[in-house]
Parts: C-alpha cells; sequence; structure tokens
C-alpha cells in the first residue's frame, strides 16, 4: 500500500464527509414544520403555556437557537459547530446538549447492537460454510429452513414476539427498558445484573434474525468457492479436510462477508432503531426516533453526523485491512 493511496482515501473520506454533512443540514429544512412552533404548541395543549404571546416566544427561540438567520449563516455555523463536535442544544429537552445526551445514550447501544451483530456474524457465517460443506454432519442439514425463515423476519417483529412469550407469558425477562424502574445507573453488580437481563432479549431477536442473514449470503460464497482449482488442487494434495475448510474455503468465501461486517458495524452508531423503540431501550436509536418524531434538529444533526462519520471509518478501515486478508489484493500500480 503506497503513501499515495492512503493519502487520496483519506481526501475521499473528508469530502464524503462534507457532501453527507451538507444533506444532513438541507434535508430537515425542506420540511414545512417549525420545531419550536410545533413544540410550544404542544405546551400549550398540556396547558404549560398561554397561547397569546406564543408568537414572541416563538421569535424569541429561534432567535436562541439561530434559526431566525439566513441559511448560509446558519449553513456556516453548522459546519464550524462539526469541526468543533458541539452539536448544540435540544430544542425539545432544553438546555440538555445534544452532545451530553449522545455520550449518555452511546454505551448502551454499542454494548447492544456491537456485541450482537458480532455474535451473530460468527455463527450465521460458520453455519453457513458448514451448510455448504459436503463433508459436514448431517444435522447441520436440518438447520436451513430455520435459517431461512429468521432472514426474512424483521428484527422488531421477531422482538415481538420474543416479548409476548418470554417477558408476558413466562415472565422470565422483563417487557422493556434498560433497567428497572426506580434504579440508578451505576457500576454495581446488582445493576450490571439488572441491565443484562432487560439487554437479553433485544440481543435474541438481533441475533437470531441476523444469524440467518449471514448463513444464507455465507452458504452462497462458499458453494462458489468450492468449484474453484485451488480447492481441487488442496485435495490433490492429501491435505486434512479441516485444513482444507478454514485454510481454502472459509478464507476465500468470507470476504464479501467482511464487506458486509464493516457496513453493519458502521450503523451501530444508530443502533437497530425500531428495536430499541420496541423494547424502550435507552440507546442511540431511541434517541433519533424521538428527535425525528419531536423535528429535533439538532439531534438529528448530531446522530446521523456519527453515523455518517462511522460509516466512513469503516469503509476506510476495511480498505487498509483487505490487503491483510487477502495478499492477492494491491493498490499499487502495476
Amino acid at each position: 500500500m503506497t503513501v499515495g493511496y492512503l493519502v487520496r482515501r483519506l481526501f475521499v473520506f473528508f469530502i464524503v464527509l462534507w457532501l453527507a454533512a451538507t444533506v444532513n443540514f438541507l434535508i430537515p429544512r425542506i420540511s414545512p414544520v417549525n420545531p419550536i412552533r410545533e413544540r410550544l404548541l404542544q405546551a400549550v395543549g398540556q396547558g404549560g403555556v398561554s397561547l397569546a404571546p406564543m408568537e414572541e416566544m416563538v421569535k424569541s427561540y429561534e432567535a436562541r437557537f439561530g434559526l431566525d438567520k439566513p441559511m448560509y449563516v446558519q449553513y456556516v455555523n453548522y459546519m464550524s459547530d462539526l469541526f468543533h463536535l458541539d452539536f448544540g442544544y435540544s430544542i425539545t429537552r432544553f438546555p440538555n446538549r445534544v452532545s451530553d445526551m449522545i455520550l449518555k445514550a452511546l454505551p448502551w447501544t454499542l454494548f447492544l447492537i456491537t456485541v450482537s451483530t458480532l455474535l451473530s456474524f460468527a455463527v450465521g457465517t460458520l453455519l453457513g460454510a458448514l451448510l455448504a460443506w459436503s463433508k459436514s454432519p448431517r444435522w447441520i442439514y436440518w438447520i436451513s429452513p430455520p435459517l431461512l425463515t429468521l432472514s426474512a423476519i424483521p428484527y422488531y417483529l421477531l422482538g415481538l414476539v420474543l416479548i409476548f412469550f418470554f417477558a408476558f407469558l413466562l415472565k422470565w425477562f422483563p417487557l422493556g427498558g434498560g433497567y428497572s424502574l426506580g434504579t440508578l445507573p451505576s457500576m454495581s453488580l446488582r445493576f450490571v445484573q439488572d441491565a443484562l437481563s432487560h439487554s437479553v432479549l433485544p440481543a435474541a431477536s438481533i441475533i437470531l434474525s441476523g444469524c440467518g442473514f449471514w448463513a444464507l449470503s455465507m452458504r452462497g460464497m462458499m458453494v462458489t468457492t468450492q468449484g474453484e482449482d485451488y480447492m481441487t488442487l488442496a485435495e490433490a494434495k492429501g491435505l486434512s479436510d479441516r485444513r482444507i475448510f478454514l485454510r481454502y474455503g472459509i478464507r476465500n468465501a468470507i470476504l464479501p462477508q467482511t464487506t458486509s461486517l464493516a457496513l453493519s458495524l458502521g450503523y451501530v452508531v444508530s443502533g437497530s432503531v425500531l428495536v430499541e423503540v420496541v423494547f424502550g431501550y435507552p440507546g442511540v436509536g431511541s434517541l433519533l426516533w424521538q428527535a425525528v418524531r419531536t423535528f429535533d434538529y439538532f439531534i438529528i444533526y448530531g446522530v446521523t453526523f456519527m453515523i455518517i462519520v462511522a460509516i466512513g471509518l469503516a469503509t476506510l478501515i476495511l480498505d487498509l485491512v483487505y490487503p491483510l486478508l487477502d495478499p492477492r489484493i494491491s493498490y499499487q500500480k502495476s
């Protein structure tokens, strides 16, 4: 890998960030809904604000959040704030800062989605490879129909099924939330156990659905790999079945899987939004969902910008790691 290629990739990375951040700025502005007015109308409906001075309050809040300035001024301020990783204040939860809200929700999402994605990738990839391997145990083929079924079920629907059976009927796990009501987050063993019990069902919905997807995609790649000449040569050399399976089969078939895994990990920041909403999990996905519902521009800016950075970093790291996974890949000009 040359220094020139690394510089080009970094340049493309920052250009993508700038373009995506610009689109991120413009899309909420297309909406005709005024978030300040909508929030104040909700307060009026709840009896917290009088309707008479609402217009003056709207102008005051717009000035406070910079929404009364020309679009280009808002854009310059927006890009300057992004450069300093300052996303401003939440409109609907003022005076909470967006950065603090994201940092508070991010550990929950990182733990749940990262662990679930990696587990589903590892288990699904191994099962998919075994399904395509002609010398696998016969019982392996019995799991193909369940995997095919699970791959077609969205996370959130599977989550609802799990809630009904294991939380509502059997009462083995909590119905939702990240921890029990009245519990203060801490690093105590009791709180960790409580948080783990609340994360079992959302993680299970992601793992069960994800395993089917990874298994089917790996099975297709493994079937293609078994017809390659190097597999025939390895068998002609008399190598053991285990070595052929691991060193020649999985190692070559797993490259497209790695690309999908990197992109999936890039979406970890946003989490599986509907899974977190269904289970009431206090992650970034739920935060983004609430911000979209209330037209909270600055939370939307913060979360989506983090998603953009995460996906960009995932693809950049993938480009740099690919030659290590497969020595045949080279970015040097011949």
